[in-house]
């Protein structure tokens, strides 16, 4: 493991997800909200990595979300920024925006305030779309991480999303 200021799970998950994705010939990018970064600096630890890891996008506000991956005002303002159509347009845009063949966006709540009895703190929503995949086979999933704090919500979210980028994976 690289000497790295990030947790050693979150390291190790992501030197696996670049390996497998070089053996795969498959290259990334993320789309990233309440994890602030946290995934793409994860996959930048990783010596090597630009072979793999194409683009991250840190898109916190709607306005970014619509501005630079072209989530509609629509479904922001009809489902929130924290709703699978909301991570299904970002992982879109972020595929749209990029020549990666994988992108997985990240969008979610970590709190400690700005949930809802609906969307609790720890509510993190996950989409991953594959280029030339039929849009209707984009994985999305909604998650309810425990609430152990910002960082923990964070991390378990981040760990979460370099899952996603495993080939082999669901």
């Amino acid at each position: 493991m690289p000497d790295s200021i990030l947790p050693p799970p979150l390291v190790d998950l992501a030197e696996r997800v670049i390996i497998a994705n070089r053996r795969a010939g498959r290259t990334i990018a993320v789309a990233e909200s309440c994890t602030g970064g946290l995934v793409s600096a994860a996959l930048t630890e990783i010596a090597g990595s630009s072979d793999v890891f194409e683009a991250g996008f840190i898109t916190y506000s709607n306005d970014m979300k619509n501005e630079l991956l072209k989530v509609s005002q629509d479904v922001l303002e009809t489902f929130g920024a924290v709703s699978i159509a909301t991570a299904w347009a970002m992982a879109q845009g972020a595929l749209i925006k990029s020549h990666a063949s994988v992108a997985v966006a990240i969008t979610g709540i970590a709190g400690p305030g700005g949930g809802s009895e609906q969307k609790p703190v720890g509510t993190v929503v996950f989409a991953r779309a594959e280029r030339g995949a039929s849009p209707d086979t984009v994985l999305a999933d909604m998650r309810h991480f425990e609430n152990n704090g910002r960082g923990g919500v964070r991390l378990q979210a981040a760990l979460c999303a370099l899952e996603l980028l495993l080939p082999e994976s669901p």
